[in-house]
């Protein structure tokens, strides 16, 4: 009977919904560069599925190869990839 009770908290704990994985999450978002100005969407694997904790992350990647984040659109799971690839063009999964 002493086993039972850890048995029936693994059991609770095993049945409440799983966060998301970061391979899971993705942000599409709006960069640009300067002189001369260019201007490009794309979308980025993230590890947070927050637009507002994901910031900070699409800034640091994209700067590291001269771009300058605009904003973070959304973000969202594998599910939306598909309708965003063709947007994307060669910025899908650059990143």
């Amino acid at each position: 009977m002493k086993h039972t009770v850890p048995i029936l908290a693994i059991l609770a704990l095993s049945l409440l919904p799983v966060p998301a994985r970061a391979a899971d999450c993705y942000a599409e978002y709006k960069a640009k560069q300067e002189q001369p100005l260019r201007l490009h969407y794309g979308v980025m694997q993230v590890a947070t599925c927050s637009a507002g904790q994901a910031a900070p992350e699409v800034a640091t990647r994209l700067q590291t190869a001269g771009w300058t984040l605009l904003n973070v659109i959304s973000v969202f799971g594998p599910e939306g990839l598909d309708k965003r690839k063709a947007d994307a063009g060669p910025y899908f999964l650059r990143f």
